[in-house]
């Protein structure tokens, strides 16, 4: 299983950010593959292939992890790219977190896959939600400013999900394969 630890944001954060980006997804770019709304998703961790076996365990940690999490508010928030914006490949609006509990769900969800026995990606943690992928490195200082007046509504983070992804042409689609919710 390929998968990934996540936050995902509610229908009415999800529908607000839509309604901002719809506009733009009508905008005619050949470099640019919009994220559907109901893809969208805070990864804390990325574990990429995980053997079944190894499942179990890391469903446990995860459980326990969310135990001790208390429910955090957030709010999407600005815009970003990745590596950078001269020669971006991924566009994203950013996470406003001003308690910083992502990025300690973030260390505590990848410590807990690691105890389970999976190697996890160890990129530097960013708080972020994937708009668009760039098929090809372009500057996207023009989306960049667009998307930087975006302040959708706030939210609290409730629950952890544990999601499978599974590469497409053209996509992936995602299915939630476990969930817990916060309890500290």
């Amino acid at each position: 299983m390929r998968l990934f630890v996540a936050v995902v944001p509610p229908i009415e954060v999800v529908e607000d950010l839509n309604e901002f980006v719809a506009p733009r997804r009508e905008h005619p770019d050949d470099d640019i593959r919009w994220s559907a709304g109901e893809h969208w998703h805070i990864t804390l961790a990325f574990l990429g292939e995980v053997p079944d076996w190894k499942s179990d365990e890391l469903s446990e940690r995860l459980e326990a992890v969310a135990k001790r999490q208390t429910p955090s508010p957030l709010r999407l928030r600005g815009a970003g790219a990745f590596p950078g914006v001269p020669e971006a490949r991924v566009l994203y609006t950013g996470v406003q977190d001003e308690t910083d509990s992502l990025k300690q769900l973030a260390k505590t969800t990848r410590a807990a896959a690691n105890k389970a026995g999976i190697e996890v990606d160890g990129r530097k943690f960013v708080p972020h939600l994937t708009l668009a992928r760039l098929r090809r490195p372009i500057d996207v200082t023009r989306w960049v400013r667009v998307f930087d007046t975006y302040s959708g509504p706030e939210w609290t983070a409730g629950s952890l999900q544990l999601i499978e992804s599974h590469l497409g042409t053209g996509s992936a689609s995602y299915a939630t394969v476990g969930e817990w919710e916060f309890l500290g």
